[in-house]
């Protein structure tokens, strides 16, 4: 496995059809910041971004991507050339092919390999690279169905048991953190990079300031090298961080 640098994910969080943030994946506490996600993500490109990050809500509710979710992603896909990071209801390989041939890169996946073994399997045997599992812990815990529920697996061991079945990409998400702009669990992400050594890694939750992006450069730097890179929500649309100096900062010597 070689990282050359910590990548970054503007997050695009689509919600009927909009683009909105939630606060630790509460549906009631979600704030629209755009009628057009395409929009956004043309915004991210002109900035310097080299991946998106987009996250149907609606279809973590439903269980199944949602109806409106293909003509976004392949809007997006139209207006901009960078690849996509999807998740949301997708649990199962159906899902999986649907969301690929709406013009995905990758596909994240988390309720449907925590709960069928012999699916994880066969994903990650299947599709590779192009698969990553979604590691949403509250409390060190594992939560599935859109953070509704919780399996009683420790996020590490959850991880350590995915690896064993072939999965190379792990995106943690600190629930507790999420859209609350408090800065990254970096105790937490620490147990998350330690128990998949020679997997990668993408850290998400919390990133308030270019000091989380700094952090995280810093654990890179400090020999972590399967910390791949963050997902950035929040802090982008309330103008907390400028991408365009995450960036930069993100592909320093070290970095």
């Amino acid at each position: 496995m070689t990282i050359e640098a910590l990548e970054l994910f503007p997050a695009i969080d689509v919600k009927e059809g909009r683009c909105v943030r939630l606060v630790q994946g509460d549906f009631d506490r979600a704030t629209t910041f755009s009628d057009d996600p395409a929009a956004i993500a043309r915004r991210w490109a002109s900035m310097g971004a080299r991946w998106l990050h987009v996250v149907d809500l609606d279809g973590a509710r439903l269980g199944r991507p949602s109806p409106e979710i293909a003509p976004i992603l392949r809007r997006i896909s139209e207006q901009t050339s960078l690849p996509i990071q999807f998740g949301g209801g997708v649990r199962s390989e159906g899902a999986v092919e649907q969301v690929l041939s709406a013009g995905v890169a990758r596909v994240v996946v988390g309720t449907a390999v925590a709960t069928d073994a012999a699916l994880a399997e066969r994903l990650f045997r299947e599709y590779g690279e192009r698969v990553a599992v979604a590691v949403d812990a509250r409390d060190g815990i594992v939560a599935i169905a859109g953070w509704q529920e919780q399996i009683g697996e420790k996020a590490t061991d959850f991880m350590a048991r995915m690896r064993d079945l072939g999965a190379r990409r792990f995106i943690f998400t600190d629930i507790a953190r999420d859209g609350m702009l408090q800065g990254i669990n970096r105790e937490a992400l620490l147990s998350a990079l330690a128990a998949v050594p020679d997997a990668a890694v993408i850290a998400s939750g919390g990133v308030a300031t270019i000091d989380d992006v700094d952090t995280l450069v810093g654990l890179r730097a400090g020999g972590l090298r399967n910390l791949e890179g963050v997902i950035i929500g929040k802090a982008l649309y309330t103008g907390g961080l400028d991408l365009h100096e995450a960036l930069v900062r993100a592909s320093a010597p070290g970095g």
